[in-house]
């Protein structure tokens, strides 16, 4: 049985990935009291803390690391900071323990922006550290729309395999094939869900479109509230949902707002974990805090795909 181990584990996106594929997760490290819990609660283990003050000795060997690593340095919400940042000189960990116990591949995620900050020097920085250590590089952006998610979510999504095996076999990397059938964010929604959830029907400043029954692998903004400001932008259940996000403003925030059957809502902890594609029945904590921890989260199937896309040839 292969070998894994969940750094920045946040809610546990990569360990459901993994484990569906039959392997064993040997270790664990998160940081967030609220996301430890959660973690928890669902695989029945706390996972160790921050990881800067656990030494690589201490953790187990291993065929393959995983890590979504802090975005906040990289993300175009942040300050985009890059790897000057505290958060984003947590990426210097992964190549710390990667270098000690080599495993074969780096199973990593991040937000598209981590290539284009600073100018690229932050991905050539990456590349680099990880080439240092005997690693070849492979990252492709994707979107999970083209992949059976109807959440517009583009994640940049690495598999960093090492070059020199002891096998004669080698790993190759391709791009993951996108299916073709269609999901809508329809498909996923409630039957019934809270009454807080509703913009307040009375309003005199929300405005809808005529265009609201066409189909589209995409978000399709119909409308608006207030001044159209973000998270206040109205969108089709017949399209797609908008990245869900850890923070934001405005009475969308977090999951954006749709205009379902019975008016203009935000979406329900439910659907987003279906928008995430984590199970009904998966713990998250109530609140805010559990719109955050799914926000933050890396989409399980996504890191499947990415997984089956290394071929032993």
């Amino acid at each position: 049985m292969h070998t894994f181990i969940d750094l920045f584990a946040g809610i546990g996106g990569f360990r459901i990935a993994l484990e569906k594929k039959g392997m064993e997760c040997v270790f664990s490290s998160e940081i967030d009291q609220h996301a430890s819990n959660v973690y928890k609660k669902n695989f029945h283990e706390s996972p160790a803390g921050d990881i800067r003050e656990i030494s690589e000795k201490e953790i187990p060997k291993h065929d393959i690391l995983c890590a979504g690593f802090p975005c906040q340095s990289f993300s175009i919400s942040g300050k985009q900071k890059g790897l000057r940042d505290n958060h984003g000189s947590l990426f210097y960990e992964i190549v710390r323990i990667a270098q000690y116990h080599q495993p074969y591949v780096l199973l990593l995620e991040n937000v598209k922006n981590i290539l284009t900050i600073d100018n690229g020097q932050v991905i050539q920085t990456i590349e680099s550290k990880l080439n240092e250590i005997g690693y070849k590089v492979h990252h492709s952006t994707l979107n999970a729309s083209n992949f059976g998610i109807p959440q517009a979510r583009e994640r940049v999504y690495f598999a960093c395999v090492k070059k020199n095996l002891v096998s004669s076999e080698r790993l190759n990397y391709g791009e993951p094939e996108a299916p073709r059938e269609p999901v809508y964010l329809r498909d996923i929604l409630e039957g019934d869900v809270s009454e807080h959830l509703y913009v307040n029907r009375n309003r005199d400043d929300i405005f809808i479109e005529n265009d609201v029954d066409r189909r589209e692998m995409k978000p399709i903004r119909i409308g608006y509230v207030n001044k159209a400001g973000q998270g206040e932008r109205i969108y089709s259940v017949n399209g797609h949902a908008i990245t869900l996000s850890a923070n934001g403003g405005g009475v969308g925030a977090r999951t954006g707002l749709y205009l379902a059957d019975e008016g203009v809502r935000r979406l329900s902890i439910t659907e987003c974990k279906r928008l995430m594609g984590f199970p009904d029945d998966f713990v998250v904590t109530q609140g805010l805090q559990g719109y955050k921890q799914l926000g933050n989260a890396v989409i399980p199937s996504m890191i499947e795909e990415v997984y089956d896309a290394i071929k032993i040839e």
